[in-house]
């Protein structure tokens, strides 16, 4: 992160700043209407230290949001440099209805800042996107799953993630989920 002048945040600024996003993801996951005045208390920093980075609940929220959804796009590489296309795909899968089940209190926190801003998809569609277009190309490659496989197609066969509460037995529910899935995007393939 810099500041407007554009000059990197001293050190003892950018360890604020994390522990501020830190302390904000686990307490929005908590509850959506986490108070800022605790996020603030909880990642000790005082009210001014906490507005220069957000001055607000958007901009808070949308960055936890950021942050998070980049983890989870970026382990799509991490796992295709260790894994086998198809067992990166499933393992990636995994991670992403671990982080959607995980955060079902940041999905409810998003849902109402983004409200008046259009959809939520829309915020962290670039770095998802590209991560599941790196995995399906690999796979496609490798002759692992059907050929032409789009981004969309795969984010609509796993639509009903979304649809599972998060408070029941979601792991066992999301990996019959998401084993259906592979199944289905194996079926076809001209390495099967």
């Amino acid at each position: 992160m810099r500041q407007r002048n554009d000059a990197p945040l001293r050190s003892d600024a950018q360890r604020n700043r994390e522990r501020i996003l830190e302390v904000a993801l686990e307490e929005l996951t908590r509850c959506a209407d986490a108070p800022l005045s605790s996020i603030a208390k909880k990642a000790g920093v005082g009210q001014g230290t906490f507005y220069r980075n957000f001055p607000n609940r958007e901009s808070l929220v949308l960055e936890v949001y950021r942050y998070e959804v980049q983890q989870v796009s970026d382990a799509a590489r991490e796992l295709l440099a260790t894994r086998a296309p198809d067992q990166a795909l499933r393992e990636w899968m995994d991670r992403l209805a671990q982080y959607a089940m995980a955060k079902a209190g940041l999905a409810e926190a998003m849902r109402r800042t983004t409200s008046a801003h259009g959809t939520l998809a829309k915020l962290g569609r670039g770095s998802v996107a590209s991560a599941v277009e790196t995995l399906l190309k690999a796979n496609e490659e490798a002759g692992t799953i059907r050929p032409g496989v789009t981004p969309d197609d795969f984010v609509l066969a796993i639509a009903g993630l979304w649809q599972i509460d998060p408070h029941g037995d979601w792991h066992t529910r999301a990996g019959r989920l998401m084993d259906i899935v592979m199944d289905g995007l194996r079926t076809g393939a001209p390495g099967a």
